[in-house]
Parts: C-alpha cells; sequence; structure tokens
C-alpha cells in the first residue's frame, strides 16, 4: 500500500472527524436553544410530531456541514480552520432560521405549543422541512461564497427572505387557509406544504451555488432560479392534482374529508420536490 494512499485515507478520517465534531456541537446547541427535552419527547411520550421536527433538523445539519466540506482543497490545516469557523456560523444561522420561520411561516400559532403539547405531526414536518430548506440554503451560501464571511451572511438572508416569501405564496396558491388546516393536526395539509419549501429551499440553493463573481451576476442567478420555483408551485400543484392523483381532487382529498389523506399529501410534496430536481438539472 503507498503512502498516497494511506495519506489520503487519514485525510479523509480527519474530515469526517470534524464533521462529526460539527454535527455533535450542532445536535446540543438546538437542546440549549430550543429548550426541548429530546429524551422525555422521543422515549417517553413518543411524539411523532418532535421525531419529525427534529429530523429535519439533523438532515439540515447534514446539508449545512456538506456546503463546508464541498469544494476545492485548500491544505488540510487551511482546510480545518475554515471548517471550524464557517461550521460555526452554519449552526447558529441554521438555528436562527428555525426561529424566524417558528415567527414568520407558522406566525399564527405557537409552534412549541403544537409539537410538545398537542403532538401536532403536521405542524413538526412543516418545521422539520424549514430546517431541510434552510440547510440547503446554508450549503448553497457556503459553497458559493467567494467573498468571505460577509458574502455567505448576505446570501443566507436573501435565501432567508426568499423563503418566508415562498410560504406566502404557497398559501395564497391553495384554495384553503393551510395555516388553518396544520393548527387542525391535518398532516396531510402539513406535507403538502413541507414539499414546497424544500423545493423551494432547493432552487434558491442552486441559484446560490456558483463562485462569487459580482452582486449583479449572483442576483440575477438568483431572479431566475427564485422565478421559475414561484411559477413552478401552482403548476405542480396542478400535475398533482390532475395526473399524479387522477380521478379525485387533490383539495377534497386534504380537507374535505373526515381523515385527511396522508398519501395525497405526500403526492404533492413530490411534485414539488421532484420538479426542483428536474429543473436544477435542467439549469
Amino acid at each position: 500500500m503507498n503512502m498516497t494512499y494511506i495519506d489520503a485515507t487519514l485525510t479523509t478520517v480527519v474530515y469526517l472527524a470534524s464533521s462529526f465534531v460539527l454535527f455533535f456541537i450542532g445536535k446540543y446547541l438546538y437542546q440549549f436553544i430550543h429548550k426541548y427535552n429530546v429524551k422525555d419527547e422521543l422515549v417517553e411520550k413518543d411524539n411523532l410530531a418532535f421525531a419529525l421536527a427534529h429530523t429535519g433538523y439533523f438532515a439540515g445539519l447534514v446539508l449545512s456541514i456538506g456546503g463546508i466540506m464541498m469544494g476545492e482543497t485548500a491544505g488540510l490545516l487551511t482546510d480545518l480552520i475554515y471548517i471550524g469557523i464557517y461550521g460555526c456560523i452554519a449552526l447558529v444561522l441554521l438555528n436562527l432560521s428555525i426561529i424566524i420561520n417558528d415567527r414568520v411561516i407558522l406566525r399564527k400559532f405557537s409552534v412549541k405549543k403544537e409539537i410538545a403539547e398537542d403532538q401536532n405531526a403536521g405542524t413538526g414536518v412543516v418545521e422539520g422541512a424549514s430546517a431541510i430548506a434552510t440547510g440547503l440554503i446554508i450549503m448553497g451560501s457556503v459553497y458559493g461564497e467567494g467573498g468571505g464571511i460577509g458574502t455567505m451572511l448576505i446570501y443566507w438572508v436573501i435565501g432567508q427572505v426568499l423563503l418566508i416569501g415562498t410560504a406566502y405564496v404557497y398559501n395564497w396558491i391553495t384554495p384553503f387557509d393551510i395555516y388553518e388546516h396544520i393548527e387542525k393536526d391535518n398532516v396531510a395539509v402539513g406535507v403538502g406544504m413541507a414539499g414546497a419549501i424544500i423545493a423551494i429551499g432547493n432552487l434558491i440553493r442552486h441559484g446560490l451555488m456558483h463562485d462569487f463573481e459580482s452582486w449583479e451576476i449572483t442576483a440575477e442567478y438568483i431572479a431566475i432560479d427564485a422565478g421559475i420555483g414561484l411559477v413552478f408551485l401552482p403548476i405542480a400543484r396542478l400535475v398533482a392534482d390532475k395526473i399524479l392523483l387522477p380521478g379525485r381532487s387533490l383539495t377534497d382529498e386534504l380537507i374535505n374529508q373526515e381523515k385527511p389523506n396522508i398519501g395525497a399529501g405526500i403526492i404533492e410534496a413530490f411534485a414539488y420536490v421532484g420538479g426542483s430536481v428536474l429543473i436544477c438539472w435542467s439549469l
């Protein structure tokens, strides 16, 4: 076995170890900031709503760390410094986004009450989706930045504003008040909204994941991807309604029956997420 292979293997182990360190810091930071008793919610209460939200946070955490780990190497020591600095910033931004999204996107009710007390899985899946979308945005912000920490932070702010705007647009294009039905523990509606949030987060990531050249070029990338995404949302809902769910009205399946059809919500979510992936591949 040659030394080049051994060195590459040891370097990989060091990078993985640094990723795990960031992951565990992020795990405990979540508990500290959001004041959840994870053991109580997951083991004692068997709280599905919390499990969905918490797993979404972990996924967002992995995506955030992934943006830092991707890209060209600048040497092991420099890379580790870069991972430490940008990793800690990414963890703070991810948790800050969850707070912002809870108070703005899900502003019409107390998210913590819905998850911890009511065990509302519809709310849990939306909060988990917002964490995943934010993780995608942070991935794009870190990977595509070339102007330092300031550029990364501005990218994050732009992505966060677009994500919040998407939530408003999504509620506008649906023929019912999504917040009203999510608060009523309608998991199907929550799943559909979760898909829309992740889809837009993915498109924003794509727009941000370019090396920084100028703000004009960056604005052009983001405007194209976000604009396509906003136009795409009603089209994807129509596709889910008329093609993926033949013979039934999507709205009826989600809200106009005694037991909301979670399967219909999953189909709607898939239409959004699958469409966003195809759009990114095509751009």
